[in-house]
């Protein structure tokens, strides 16, 4: 099998990355913060000294860097536990399901106003427009740095270079940008990862990144190992915003992955626009392609073949060796934007792993299909 998928999450795991899973699995299956006894003491340190790591990666401060279980968990916690009753929320159309639902929930419970810009007819998203959507009361602006289904980026440095000086929180969703893409992150206020992505680091732990603007009420309450004797939520951070146990061997996965990371970040970058852009003109170049994507940098492409659904082009590729998605890709908005709500797109995303000649190989049997 060919594996287009990396958007999804990256196939490739650094071989590092794997031994430290199966090192912590095998050696540390200890409850780090939870315990006095020397294994407890270990792992807390080792999961301190990853929290370091991921702080350096970020330019964030220790104490507000933030380990979660996914983007999406870091997401639900940064809009529910900013919310302001009353107060006013922009976000996009290209958004994920992962800022869509939890601001559709605050405002069908009559908690905030929701603004939701669209793109211009040329499919981009533009800056002022999302500047122009702010009220007196908005206190929040949500935008993913590339969008998950055509890899468009997004505005957001221009964006957050206006909030800068401003009372508004700028939460920037990283799932498709972190690790390929760099940006300086001291311009965002709330930064949303997902290391299984672009970071290459194991499923199931994601990281919440605040600067000192982000105010974010505990929305999980649980054991912290702090302060125990109070039946409170403790305020301090990160346990605050930490209960229950942490997945150590993820962790521990995310540190050796942010190390190889901040080795071969360049290269891969590089790697990803040089595929992208040779996958995109491919596929431009084939009769009976539709494609949405105008910037295939960020190595996701997003296309249709004219006479199939998305779904149905998507398992002849499988049948084919190739694992691609379709759909909807959990943005509803983006979709209706483009029109394409009952069919959904194909969508190839790339990883560091793939090849030239994996693409010559996609593209002769897309070429079939067509015919």
């Amino acid at each position: 099998m060919i594996y287009f998928d990396n958007s999804s999450t990256t196939f490739y795991k650094p071989p590092e990355v794997i031994q430290s899973v199966a090192a912590t699995l095998t050696n540390l299956s200890a409850n780090a913060g939870r315990s006095g006894h020397s294994l407890a003491i270990k792992a807390a340190t080792a999961l301190s000294n990853t929290r370091t790591k991921a702080a350096d990666f970020f330019g964030s401060e220790i104490e507000r860097t933030i380990f979660t279980y996914g983007c999406t968990d870091s997401l639900n916690i940064a809009i529910f536990g900013s919310v302001r009753r009353g107060g006013h929320v922009v976000t996009t159309a290209f958004e994920h399901n992962s800022v869509l639902r939890p601001l559709f929930k605050l405002q069908a419970n009559g908690q905030i106003e929701l603004t939701v810009v669209k793109p211009r007819s040329d499919g981009m998203m533009h800056s002022e427009d999302i500047l122009r959507a702010i009220k007196r009361n908005t206190y929040l602006v949500a935008m993913n740095c590339v969008s998950n289904v055509t890899g468009l980026p997004l505005p957001v440095q221009e964006v957050a270079r206006e909030l800068k000086s401003s009372k508004i929180t700028m939460l920037v969703d990283g799932a498709q940008s972190v690790g390929y893409r760099h940006y300086d992150y001291s311009m965002f206020d709330i930064i949303a990862v997902a290391p299984h992505k672009g970071l290459h680091a194991p499923q199931g732990i994601g990281l919440l990144i605040l600067g000192e603007k982000a105010t974010i009420s505990p929305t999980r309450l649980g054991g912290t190992g702090t302060v125990s004797q109070s039946v409170m939520q403790p305020l301090d951070l990160p346990e605050a915003l930490e209960s229950g146990t942490l997945p150590l061997p993820s962790i521990l996965g995310l540190h050796a992955a942010l190390c190889h990371t901040m080795k071969n970040q360049k290269t891969y970058s590089d790697k990803i626009s040089m595929l992208g852009n040779y996958m995109y003109s491919r596929l431009k170049s084939i009769r009976g392609i539709t494609v949405y994507t105008t910037d295939p940098t960020a190595g996701i492409i997003a296309f249709n073949a004219d006479k199939l659904t998305s779904v149905e082009c998507a398992s002849m590729l499988d049948s084919m060796g190739f694992c691609v998605r379709s759909g909807l890709h959990c943005a509803p908005l983006l979709h209706k934007a483009f029109g394409t709500l009952n069919k959904g797109m194909v969508r190839a995303s790339l990883g560091v792993d793939n090849t030239l000649s994996q693409i010559d190989l996609f593209i002769e049997a897309l070429t079939k299909i067509i015919k």
